[in-house]
């Protein structure tokens, strides 16, 4: 079997606030097309290391390398410009727009009409593209028939779902999910293990996630890198690291 391309080099990536070290020197890689978990016990560094990855935090030292391009310190537009998208631990929509405009937000970081274009009537052509690809995504995460409704009025899980279509508006080539489960039932988990899948078949997209439900990680994952206290622990696939003592002793617990 050939083995995937490495699309994200995470090298000795490292956070300080003050005398505290968030994430220390951590370092690992994703290859194309899998489904990489990140977990760990509260306060592991899990987001703060999502936060350095996506540039909403500059990292004290250590850099991140998506597809050869160095990515460190780039500002969080940039970062989502060159194809890595995430959602948020706290939801971040826009709660007084609608489900519609949020989609329709995210994709015009995308979109190229200039002052020509919109004299001569491109820039209307574009704005339908913009509202059909929305619409498919809402109807993709089951919300299509309440794209008029604000994100406001939608339950905790509906809103993770429109976040998700969020960031596919964006066109990521890598997806980064901040605890995609967070609020959601069994069953709902079970239908959003399925959900991952397919966007990341349809989209050909590489997905990192963070997430404290262990069953859904370990059944949906091909890798799992476990942080504790801001240090990586274990990387490997998921019968490893449920097996690896440092993660029982750190995390899973005991027999």
């Amino acid at each position: 079997m050939t083995a995937r391309p490495v699309v994200l080099e995470a090298r000795n990536m490292t956070r300080r606030f003050g005398g505290l070290v968030a994430v220390g020197d951590v370092s690992f890689d994703v290859y194309e097309g899998e489904i990489f978990g990140l977990i760990g016990p509260n306060g592991a560094g899990k987001t703060t290391l999502f936060n350095l990855m996506t540039g909403l935090t500059p990292p004290s030292s250590g850099t991140l390398t998506y597809r050869g391009q160095t990515v460190t310190g780039l500002a969080p537009h940039r970062v989502a410009a060159a194809g890595l998208s995430r959602t948020f631990q706290n939801i971040r929509l826009f709660k007084g727009l609608s489900a519609l405009e949020n989609v329709k937000i995210a994709q015009h970081a995308r979109t190229q009409a200039g002052l020509w274009r919109g004299v001569f009537g491109g820039a209307r052509a574009e704005e339908a593209a913009v509202e059909r690809r929305a619409w498919d995504l809402l109807d993709l995460v089951g919300l299509g028939d309440r794209a008029g409704e604000d994100a406001a009025n939608f339950s905790y899980g509906d809103q993770r779902r429109l976040e998700i279509a969020r960031a596919l508006a964006t066109e990521p080539r890598v997806l980064l999910l901040d605890e995609p489960a967070a609020g959601m039932n069994t069953s709902e988990k079970g239908q959003l293990t399925a959900f991952i899948r397919e966007v990341r078949d349809r989209f050909d997209l590489t997905v990192l996630l963070i997430e404290h439900h262990v069953p859904l990680v370990m059944g949906l994952c091909d890798r799992v890198a476990v942080l504790n206290f801001g240090q990586l622990i274990a990387v490997g696939d998921p019968a490893t690291v449920q097996r690896d003592p440092k993660v029982i002793e750190a995390y899973l617990g005991g027999e």
